[in-house]
Parts: structure tokens; sequence; C-alpha cells
């Protein structure tokens, strides 16, 4: 009999700790996915749209129906990661084409295409632009460090930022 106490106390107090590592694992858990920080990404090239008597026609493939290429999704980032480690992570990812240039000059990287749509494709003010939380930033992508809950859109424009609301940050008037 007291054998047979003793192997059900020993199999309640393993089911007990597998229990109790269980729900450790699960706090933890927990822990680690609020403190994830996350931001919004899209990109969207809708103003060719509304230009594509300037498209080049060989361009004309890469340009979606509706102007979406990436549509807003959250995605996790890490502290310290700019708004163009999370694109360019992003647009790998999900198998979007994606070429850029470091320039030194302005200490940044210069986003030349996506999705084989680049800067002049649709006229000679054309090109990729970035907004943050509806700002456009006048300073490089690689530059930009995000902050959780930050709205992060990649437009394309296709009169230096006129078209989209960006022109203060390219100095325009």
């Amino acid at each position: 009999m007291i054998s047979f106490l003793k192997k059900h106390r020993i199999k309640a107090a393993v089911i007990m700790l597998v229990i109790g590592i269980v729900f450790i694992s699960g706090c933890t858990h927990g822990q680690r996915e609020a403190s994830e920080l996350i931001c919004t990404l899209s990109v969207h090239c809708d103003t060719v749209l509304d230009n594509i008597g300037n498209l080049n026609p060989d361009k004309t493939e890469f340009v979606p129906q509706d102007g979406v290429i990436f549509p807003p999704t959250e995605v996790v980032f890490y502290e310290g990661e700019s708004v163009f480690d999370v694109l360019q992570r992003e647009m790998r990812q999900n198998k979007i084409h994606m070429e850029f240039v470091n320039t030194p000059i302005y200490n940044s990287a210069y986003i030349e295409g996506i999705s084989n749509l680049y800067e002049f494709d649709c006229g000679n003010l054309s090109g990729w632009m970035y907004k943050v939380n509806d700002w456009y930033p006048n300073y490089g992508c690689s530059r930009y460090v995000l902050q959780n809950g930050d709205i992060v859109e990649w437009v394309y424009t296709c009169d230096l930022g006129r078209d989209i609301g960006g022109e203060g940050a390219v100095g325009s008037q």
C-alpha cells in the first residue's frame, strides 16, 4: 500500500512540475510578444495609374491593377532598425524585387526600384519616396530609426512628390 501511494505521489509531482514548466513558458512567451516592436509597412504605386501615359511601356506589366505592391502589413522590427532595414527584409521575405544604392554623401540608402518599377520609369520626376505617420522625412530611409507603432508607406511619385503630398521633403515649393 505504501509503495502504491509513493508511486502516485511521484506521478503527481511530475505532472505538477510539467504543468509549472508549461505555465512559466507560456508566461515568458506572452511577455516576449508584449515587448515586440511592431510597425505597419506598405508599398504602392497607384499614382502611376493616373499617369499611365508617361509610363515606360516595358514596365506596364509590373504595375498592379490596384497599384498595391505590398498591402499594409504589421511587421516585427528590432530596436535601432531603420525604415530601410525593414523594407529590405520584408521585400526579400516576400520575394519582391528591390534595388538600392548606398549614398555616402547622405549617409543613407537610396531606393532605386521596387517590384521592377524604378525612378524615371514614369517621367523625369518619378521615383520612390517614403513617409512615416503621414510625414515625408527630408532624409534617407536608413537614417530614420523606427519607433513602435510607426506606419511606414513607400509611395511612387510621378511629380517629385507634389502628386502625393511630399513636396516638402524634396525642397520643392
